[in-house]
């Protein structure tokens, strides 16, 4: 027997040939050069055009942004025993009954050194919103055929990518129309300050208490110990985002006291600000010109952000914003079937 060599992709579950196209570009962004975390300022930009796509209509385009800790790539990565979320999203715009309008699918990129940047703007990590909303939006509506107008614009994503799905649309509502949020950041009273004491315990145990200490450890780690340092570095990320220390750009403050876990009233209180929840009430009138918001969690999400999602929604209700909200069986993670649906959903309430 001989092994020979064939022309063409390997197929599934490797790589699987699409009935749409997908165009896999580098951008450079002169917003993210020079950041303070020296994070790149180049980066990968999927832009997927569906089966049938033709250059001379003109389609809505539906922007999905990844999870802290995840990085575009998310899209082509695999999964055991399931297909890549390109191929989900490939085989909904091929399905031939209840065909689903054609939209423009586009995934860019938020990764920074300590695993994401919320896709806000912060003197620590990079003003990572303008880069999504005043070069990458303009970027792709002048080189591909998208009705470039909010209405026909929407956002979505999962976990952290839902986070911002929400304060994007909340803070920009030129630039988006819609939105999908699917276990997102919420009601930050559970989902992160819950942790503030592991977190103590864990700096005590393995860093004498200090978080310079974890830090300058972080980046020889190896192996990574996701359990405990993911902890705390995911705190330290989220504060790069949410409490910015201003004087010196690339850190953060601390929401918590290190030695004992106590909150810190003034920091957290700027974390609050930026929890969709507390966000709601002031820009009611940004939200209710959405066509649409759809808002979903796992009902054993452990997180809590099953919670965050039913807070959120019943801000919108109060503030009388149309919407609706699903809690479906699941937890955080293993709900990449449910990309689909945010996709199809949004094209077609902007087509």
């Amino acid at each position: 027997m001989t092994l020979r060599q064939v022309e063409g992709l390997p197929g599934a579950p490797w790589d699987a040939p699409l009935q749409g196209r997908l165009d896999v570009l580098t951008v450079e962004s002169e917003l993210l050069r020079g950041n303070a975390l020296g994070d790149p300022h180049r980066r990968p930009l999927y832009v997927y055009l569906p089966p049938g796509f033709d250059e001379s209509q003109s389609y809505p385009t539906i922007y999905l942004l990844h999870y802290y800790s995840g990085r575009a790539t998310f899209l082509l990565e695999p999964q055991d025993f399931e297909p890549r979320v390109i191929d989900r999203v490939d085989a909904l715009f091929a399905r031939k009954e209840a065909a689903v309008p054609r939209a423009i699918v586009v995934v860019p990129d938020a990764w920074t050194r300590f695993g994401g940047a919320q896709w806000i703007n912060s003197v620590s990590t990079g003003p990572y919103m303008d880069y999504l909303c005043d070069e990458v939006v303009p970027f792709v509506d002048s080189r591909y055929p998208t009705i470039a107008e909010r209405d026909h614009r929407g956002v979505s994503g999962h976990s952290s990518g839902g986070y911002a799905a929400m304060v994007l649309s909340m803070l920009r509502p030129d630039v988006f129309g819609g939105l999908v949020a699917q276990g997102s950041d919420s009601l930050f009273e559970h989902c992160y300050r819950n942790d503030f004491a592991s977190a103590a315990r864990t700096l005590r145990d393995r860093y004498d208490g200090s978080y310079e200490m974890f830090l300058e450890a972080f980046t020889s780690v190896d192996p990574f110990d996701r359990g405990k340092d993911g902890l705390l570095l995911e705190l330290y990320a989220m504060a790069t985002c949410y409490s910015p220390d201003e004087a010196n750009p690339g850190k953060a403050l601390l929401p918590f006291d290190t030695e004992t876990g106590a909150v810190i009233t003034d920091v957290w209180d700027k974390w609050l600000g930026w929890d969709p929840v507390h966000m709601v009430p002031a820009h009611a009138d940004a939200l209710a010109s959405m066509e649409l918001i759809h808002i979903e969690a796992g009902s054993s999400d452990e997180y809590y952000l099953d919670l965050g999602a039913q807070a959120v929604s019943d801000a919108m209700t109060d503030a009388g914003v149309d919407h609706d909200l699903e809690l479906f069986e699941g937890r955080h993670g293993g709900i990449r079937n449910r990309y689909p649906m945010a996709v199809e959903r949004l094209a077609r309430a902007l087509q």
